[in-house]
């Protein structure tokens, strides 16, 4: 006979919700990244585009979410048998 443990899924309920949230910080970073350009060609605001937001804490945030993202895929169901 089949194994009980053959027939569930790999991801459980949270590891589906651990994998939205690391998406959700992944689109909050990459929306603090977003900005900073000038409508006219002409004009080139350095302190808009090369901001600190930009730069420094919009990667850091897009990082700590894939790192989740990893997180979630790897976390392993709890063992009830």
């Amino acid at each position: 006979m089949a194994d009980a443990r053959e027939n569930e899924l790999a991801f459980t309920r949270t590891n589906y919700r651990l994998l939205l949230i690391g998406i959700g910080i992944v689109i909050i970073g990459y929306i603090l990244m977003a900005g900073g350009g000038s409508g006219d060609p002409n004009v080139f605001d350095p302190k808009e585009i090369f901001s600190a937001r930009r730069i420094t804490v919009a990667p850091i945030v897009c990082l700590i979410g894939y790192m989740f993202v990893v997180y979630a895929i790897m976390k392993k169901p709890n063992q009830e048998a």
